[in-house]
Formats: C-alpha cells, structure tokens, sequence
C-alpha cells in the first residue's frame, strides 16, 4: 500500500511532502518526494479514556451533578447499565466504535463497567472493528484477568489494594480516576503506584510534584470536565510534569470526537497545535502500551488519511493547525490499520 500527501512524520510531527509505503501491515518506508496528492496524513488518533458503554443513554441525566451521574453503584449511568438488554447494550457500543473509527481513531482505553459480562460485551462490539482496544475491567479482580487490566472509580470509592496487587501480578495496566471532583482522591491514588491517572483536575502543587517524581501519565478530559462543571485541568502544568493525553470520557456526556476533544484543548489552553496533536496520538499510545501514535519506519500502519482538498482544509497553510485546530470527520478520507486486507476500507 502506498499513501501519497503531507505526511506528518515522526516525533516532532513534521510536515513533510511525500508517501507513505505499508508492507504487511507495517510502515516499510517514509519518503520524501513531489506528489501530486492534496491528502494530509498523520498517525490515527488514540483516545485514552473511554466509558462507551454509555452508548446506551447518550444525553441522559440534564442537570444532574457528577455524583449523580456516575457514582457506583447507583448512579444514574450504574442504573442504566444494570437495566439494559445485554444486546441492546452491545449494539449500541457498535454504534460509538462505528463512530469513533469514521471521525479518526485508530486505539482507545475503555474503562468498562460490568465485571465479567461488561468485558464480553465490548468485546463483542468489537467484532467487526479494526481499533485497537485496549479494555479495563472494573469491579471485580475476575474482570481484570479477562480483561487488558483494571480501570478503578476513584481512591474515595473503594481501597482497591487488592485490585492493584492483582494487576501488577498479572503484569496488566492499572488506571485510577483521581481529583476529578476535589483534591481529597488524589494522595491514595497516587499511593497505589498506578499506571495512569485520570482527570487530575484539582490536582495541587504536591500532587503534580509526586506525578512528576513517579513518572505517572496523565489522561485529561477537558470537555467531560465541563460539562460535569467539576473544572478544567492544569493541562500546561501537568504537561511540565508528566506525560499527557487525550480522553473523551463518558459517551452519554460528548461524542467520542478526537478531533472535538483536540480542538476544544488547543484553543482553550496554552499549549501548541503540535503538543496538543501528541496529546491526542503517541501521548495516549504510550500512556497504554501501544506501538502507534507516530509515523515511523517499522510502526505498525494505524494511520489518519484526510483530504485536503475538502472545503473546510482546501487552501490551509499550515498542515498541523489544520488537523487540530480545524479538521473534522468530513475531512476523513480513510482510516488505515494494520489489518486491513483492502486499504480503501
């Protein structure tokens, strides 16, 4: 397979004319060459915080705090889940997964609640799908040992020793939501040695100190923090720190939209369109273990196509304010993965 256009290449993201050419599944080269091609290419993008099984409510719960929506175990979303029809719940994941494929993402965290028929579920949405998933388990150590690790609430919520000894004995990911709604979670969160953290919104001096000490990664959700009106993140001094990604968060709060999510960031923070593309690509790979995020030799070819000919990009001078700040859905061409039999899929 050979790809022609602006190819945003490597680590610094640089925008460079040529192709890219894919050789069993794997970017074999990155030439630099006069094409004729107006498409931009950029690594597909790596959503690292998800709750799709949201799917099944989406715009449930106007006006309800944050507690209320999501709490364990009867928040609004916990009641929902546990009265819907497994199969309706699948169907509706499928559509999000759908969605999320169409509008850029190649790999995504899920934190998906349920225990063990929860795991089953995604997976079975899944089926037809080329993302990389990289799936959570909560609830239950028997969820994590199916699962891809273990995606706990909050340290307010429960202890979750046990959890996190479990999952560092099966060498699996172990994420925690901390300082979402206030401080108090943070200090115990960051005491389990966790993978990853998410949310950090309240997070003070001595928490973003103890992130940077540990070399913890970060998952912020800016347009889930405001619509919960918990806050917004210290997204430029977590960024100091630590590494930090992109997540969508909860499915019946926002559209699972990468490009959303980029955008909204880039503008309403201090941070470069190219920070914040890394944010939403290779910060978010390596916060979860995943070969992707960056146009490389020897990468496995989870990629972004996007016209740039189409009218919203046609005519754009700089290619990486272009895909963060502007593109969208309707500007993908294809998204390409290392599966792909037909590249025109």
């Amino acid at each position: 397979m050979i790809i022609e256009g602006t190819i945003v290449r490597g680590r610094e993201f640089d925008p460079v004319e040529g192709r890219v050419v894919v050789e069993n599944g794997e970017i074999a080269t990155v030439e630099e060459a006069s094409v004729e091609s107006d498409d931009i290419v950029c690594p597909a993008f790596v959503n690292a915080h998800t709750h799709i099984g949201d799917s099944i409510a989406k715009e449930a719960g106007e006006g309800l705090s944050l507690e209320e929506l999501v709490a364990p175990p009867d928040g609004l979303k916990h009641r929902l889940l546990r009265e819907a029809d497994q199969s309706d719940l699948v169907e509706a994941m499928a559509h999000s997964l759908s969605y999320m494929e169409q509008s850029g993402t190649g790999a995504f965290v899920e934190f998906r609640e349920g225990g063990v028929d929860g795991i089953r579920a995604v997976r079975a949405a899944l089926a037809d799908s080329d993302l990389e998933s990289v799936i959570l388990g909560r609830e239950t150590v028997d969820a994590m040992e199916i699962a891809d690790g273990f995606g706990a609430s909050g340290a307010n919520d429960g202890e979750f020793g046990s959890e996190r000894r479990a999952t560092r004995k099966a060498g699996k990911l172990f994420g925690i939501h901390a300082g979402e709604v206030d401080s108090s979670d943070i200090n115990a969160a960051l005491d389990l040695d966790p993978d990853f953290l998410v949310h950090m919104v309240h997070a003070e001096d001595l928490h973003m100190e103890r992130v940077a000490d540990s070399e913890i990664p970060v998952a912020v959700c800016p347009r889930s923090n405001l619509v919960t009106d918990v806050g917004l993140p210290p997204v430029e001094e977590l960024s100091k720190r630590t590494t930090v990604a992109l997540g969508t968060d909860n499915v019946f709060l926002n559209s699972p939209s990468m490009f959303r999510e980029m955008a909204f960031t880039a503008k309403l923070f201090d941070v470069s369109a190219r920070d914040a593309l890394r944010m939403a690509t290779v910060n978010g790979a390596e916060l979860a273990g995943l070969d992707c995020g960056l146009i490389e030799e020897g990468r496995p070819a989870r990629l972004l196509v996007l016209d740039g000919g189409s009218d919203n990009l046609a005519g754009a001078q700089n290619a990486i304010r272009a895909i963060v700040r502007r593109a969208g859905t309707s500007d993908v061409k294809r998204v390409v993965s290392p599966d792909q039999d037909d590249p025109r899929r």
